[in-house]
């Protein structure tokens, strides 16, 4: 074989057999051809990790270069296009590429609420932005997202309230010298990969140093029951109208009520046309005919 590498064969039973590599690092392979690497041994560049389902292992995007331009106000099913070409390219990407494909992961969860949650802080004289995809799931909030620290992108959904969660992420800002001074909040985004809504981003935006700490905890839980509140609207029970039996038929046309009458006695078919009345002949006792 190449590189003087060999791979020996046998019966279910054989016993695992060392081979030579050809960087002088021995490998050990059973008989189904499974090879074990030892911890010394570096790892191959440019390998795809794949996690369970053949979802592509994504890295955050250190190189400057955008891959995947994302529009905020293109529709919901324009963003799911891309996130289904993000899957397949594998790319490094970035916290709002990470929004839009967390989106489009969790589709398939109806029972796991989404909603974008914005961040604005300040440091060293310049602001930064970053964005996460809130969750909520059995009535505890988290998050998913990608940055470059641990603490401001997942978030187990552990938290009871949103203001819990919202105050995780302050303080682990505050860790590395950031100043929050914005938060926006967006609604609770459809399941529906082919829905041509678009999404809210900023339903509410909130002042973090204006409001103050109690201010600003009424202020996220009252964005919570909003959202509660257009989910309750929507799993409704639909429309009587459109729950009306055929067999059920109208008060007004009952058998105790006589039927409506024609307003016309004579009705006739849609396809007979009135005929038309005999015109007036005009006078022409003023008109003198010259032959």
């Amino acid at each position: 074989m190449p590189g003087g590498k060999k791979v020996i064969g046998g019966s279910s039973g054989a016993v695992p057999t060392a081979t030579a590599a050809p960087s002088g690092v021995r490998r050990l392979e059973t008989s189904e051809g499974a090879s074990a690497q030892r911890d010394d041994e570096p790892e191959e560049e440019g390998e795809e990790d794949l996690r369970d389902g053949g979802i592509p292992f994504f890295v955050y995007n250190h190189t400057g270069t955008q891959f995947f331009e994302i529009k905020k106000s293109r529709p919901l099913t324009g963003l799911m296009d891309l996130a289904k070409e993000m899957t397949k390219e594998a790319l490094p990407i970035k916290c709002l590429e990470a929004v839009i494909l967390g989106i489009y992961l969790t589709n398939s969860m109806p029972t796991l609420e989404r909603f974008p949650i914005s961040f604005k802080t300040y440091f060293s004289g310049n602001y930064f932005r970053h964005i996460v995809l809130g969750v909520n799931f059995g009535g505890r909030y988290g998050a998913l997202g990608m940055s470059r620290r641990e603490d401001l992108m997942y978030k187990p959904p552990a938290f009871r309230t949103l203001s819990e969660l919202v105050l995780d992420y302050e303080a682990a800002y505050s860790r590395c010298w950031h100043v929050l001074k914005k938060v926006k909040l967006g609604q609770c985004v459809s399941h529906d990969p082919h829905s041509v809504e678009q999404i809210e981003w900023k339903h509410s935006v909130l002042d973090v140093e204006k409001l103050g700490r109690e201010d600003l905890r009424k202020e996220l839980e009252r964005h919570a029951r909003d959202m509660r509140l257009k989910i309750g609207k929507g799993a409704g029970p639909p429309s009587p109208t459109k729950d009306r039996k055929k067999d059920v038929s109208s008060p007004q046309r009952g058998q105790s009520s006589p039927h409506r009458r024609n307003s016309r006695s004579e009705r006739r078919p849609s396809g007979e046309k009135k005929p038309s009345e005999p015109k007036a002949m005009p006078d022409l006792n003023g008109y003198q005919i010259r032959v």
